[in-house]
Order: C-alpha cells, then structure tokens, then sequence
C-alpha cells in the first residue's frame, strides 16, 4: 500500500472511530493519527492471529479496528 493509500485509509479509518465511539471526534488531524496508528495497532493485533487479509476494503476495517481500540484507550486516560 503506498502512503497516499495508507493516509486515507487512516483519515476514514479515524473519522469513522470517532463517529462510532460514544461523544465526537478529537478534530480531523487527531482522528488520521488515531486512524493511522490503529492501522498499524490492528495490523498488529490480526497478525498475531495469523490472519493474511488484503485489499483495501480489509485495511480499513483492520484500521477501522485499531482506531476504535485507541480512542476507547484515549478516552478512558483522559478521564483519570
């Protein structure tokens, strides 16, 4: 995947987290992070697993994935 393809499958990746979780969004530049390191959590996490997803429709849902689990992390430090 080239980094073009890599960012905006953060960008919707992150937007998409931030819809879905409970309250809005950290504002567009926090949610591509949020969505880019997700990427990269996700990819991680379905590694382990043993998982050999491709194409973009499975990188943005492994994404999609990773964002969920960190702005749920995110939201959990920010309150203590």
């Amino acid at each position: 995947m080239g980094i073009i393809e890599f960012l905006v499958v953060g960008l919707i990746a992150g937007w998409l987290a931030g819809k879905v979780m409970k309250g809005g969004g950290y504002g567009v530049i926090v949610d591509i992070v949020l969505g880019i390191l997700g990427g990269i959590l996700g990819g991680w996490l379905f590694g382990l697993t043993g998982w050999q997803g491709g194409g973009l429709i499975a990188s943005l849902v492994v994404a999609f994935i990773g964002a969920v689990i960190l702005v749920w992390i995110t939201r959990l430090i920010k309150k203590a």
